[in-house]
């Protein structure tokens, strides 16, 4: 009798207090351009959570307690970060993360070196499309384990210091598949369609949220198929795979922006390499 309530005992111990869900499991990556989950408690309401003064989503896993799901911009550096739960810090800490670099060499030198009505063209554009990135709409994401938008193999994965003909330049923010022109695009979680373009370097080009400041942006499209207001169910096909804008050649390149961060979209399809 005693052996057994001192097995039991030991089983207590080694079972802690709060075990990660599947979401935690699914999305803890924190590191620049990652996710940090943060464990808020079980307060009977859903706490008011910022991060570097944007709002952040907030979520109930499992049914019980409420998770801060946090994007980590690529530019943060390693060690403590700081949430503004209702008022009061939280502090979190970044891992650090290297990421590889990436040459790619263009025919069309305007795409390296834009003239200055380029330049006015780009600035505007980039000016509509962070308004999307920062657009924070209460409804509660369909899943955040999100559906691949297209099968097929992954080509340039996130992260990636880019230089186009020798000549460095943003850091890849989004995951690029490698399908042909025409392959339908489909929407890996519900959402309603906020903005769509056909810009200098995107192309033809989708926005897409899924709620909570959780943000899907298509881009290098051949077709869109939707229009802004539309809603869109899991799985609705909102465009073909195509060329435009500044790309090599046929690809769908996928952001996923939380928080107005833009982050390693391979998280959410369980597909994330350290």
């Amino acid at each position: 009798m005693l052996r057994a309530l001192v097995l039991l005992f030991a089983l207590t111990l080694a079972v802690p207090a709060h075990a990660e869900g599947f979401l935690t499991r699914l999305l803890n990556k924190p590191v620049p351009g990652g996710v940090a989950v943060i464990d808020l408690g079980s307060a009977a309401s859903a706490p008011s959570v910022r991060y570097e003064g944007k709002p952040v989503l907030v979520l109930r896993e499992d049914g019980k307690r409420w998770i801060a799901v946090v994007g980590i911009p690529l530019s943060v550096k390693p060690g403590e970060q700081t949430l503004d739960v209702g008022g009061q810090a939280t502090v979190f800490r970044v891992s650090p993360r290297t990421y590889r670099e990436q040459r790619i060499t263009l025919k069309n030198q305007r795409q390296v070196d834009p003239n200055p009505e380029d330049l006015k063209r780009i600035e505007r554009e980039l000016a509509e499309q962070n308004q999307a990135y920062r657009q924070f709409s209460p409804r509660q994401p369909s899943n955040l384990l999100f559906d691949k938008p297209v099968e097929g193999p992954l080509s340039s994965p996130f992260g990636l210091r880019r230089f186009f003909n020798g000549q460095e330049r943003n850091p890849h923010s989004g995951l690029d598949f490698a399908v042909p022109a025409g392959t339908p695009i489909k929407t890996p979680a519900a959402g309603k369609v906020i903005l769509t373009g056909d810009y200098f370097f995107n192309g033809r080009t989708v926005f897409v949220d899924h709620g909570q400041g959780l943000i899907s942006m298509f881009c290098h499209l051949s077709k869109v198929e939707v229009q802004v207001g539309d809603e869109l169910e899991r799985g609705a096909v909102l465009g073909q795979v195509g060329s435009t804008g500044r790309a090599t050649g046929p690809h769908l390149h996928w952001n996923v922006s939380l928080n107005d961060s833009r982050v390693d979209p391979a998280i959410f399809i369980g597909a994330y390499k350290p």
